[in-house]
């Protein structure tokens, strides 16, 4: 089993890991018992999945090249439908594979999340997930505290992107990978959520660890400035508002980019267990 794992990651990492992104095998039901039944991904327990996140250099490596690619044509959310692209190009490479992507914004009809980012981050070995149960004593009262996982290699500086289910691959003998716990102090842990929850616009709840990579100043740029100003940072055109105009040779997947406002997306599904599924991002 743990071959057959073995093998799948290395082609999915061959598809996205020169492009800026990380994948990590899970177990659908590590997932599901960390979570209340309305929020269990509907697939039998040993069903294989894999996280995907994207680190610094997916600016560099990914979006831009798709930006200047795209520029011609109307992008309602560019990270967003940039990230989609190169899931589906991971779908074309593996046509044999049964695969359903879950991006980390899509919402039921009912506004409910399709998937809990952080907490498949932290259940596939990928971050850690400091939540204010973490905390003991914690000094908060009644303010509503959000978590947020934090990378033992990039700190805050990356991002959840979705998740990539095999329905039909079960691997039951899969070991877990237990995140590493980089902020093991009390001191540190309440720096690092009153950094998210108080003060995510000055980025300094990033380095809760020392990173091995940041977001460039260009990266923090682009993402601090108006999404209607961020083509125009990097020195490309405005999309154009008629679809005649579109570049016909990039053929790349959207998927409906509609998600709320970071730092905390979906701020509103809590479960006593469990606190809202926030996403550090972009």
């Amino acid at each position: 089993m743990e071959l057959q794992v073995a093998e799948l990651k290395q082609k999915i990492e061959d598809t996205l890991c020169p492009f800026g992104f990380e994948v990590y095998p899970f177990q659908v039901a590590w997932y599901n018992a960390l979570l209340p039944p309305a929020f269990h991904l509907p697939l039998p327990g040993p069903t294989l999945a894999f996280l995907v996140l994207s680190t610094p250099a997916m600016f560099d490596r990914a979006l831009k090249p798709f930006l200047q690619s795209c520029h011609l044509r109307p992008l309602t959310d560019p990270v967003d439908q940039c990230v989609a692209y190169h899931l589906g190009r991971v779908r074309k490479n593996l046509p044999e594979l049964q695969m359903e992507v879950i991006a980390d914004y899509e919402v039921h009809p009912n506004r409910r999340p399709k998937i809990l980012a952080q907490t498949a981050a932290h259940v596939a070995g990928a971050a850690y997930y400091y939540q204010r149960k973490d905390v003991e004593a914690d000094p908060w009262g009644t303010q509503h505290i959000s978590g947020v996982c934090i990378h033992p290699r990039y700190g805050g500086w990356f991002a959840i992107r979705g998740v990539m289910l095999l329905p039909g691959i079960e691997v039951p003998d899969l070991p877990p990978t237990k995140p590493l716990d980089c902020v093991p102090t009390r001191a540190a842990r309440i720096t690092l959520l009153e950094g998210f929850n108080f003060h995510w616009r000055d980025w300094t709840y990033r380095d809760a660890v020392t990173p091995q990579e940041r977001y460039s100043e260009e990266q923090k740029a682009y993402f601090s400035t108006p999404p209607a100003q961020r083509l125009a940072l990097l020195g490309l055109a405005q999309p154009s508002e008629d679809p005649s105009s579109a570049s016909p040779e990039l053929p790349f997947t959207t998927l409906p980019p509609k998600k709320p406002q970071n730092p905390s997306r979906a701020r509103g599904w809590l479960s006593p267990s469990i606190s809202p599924p926030a996403s550090p991002g972009p």
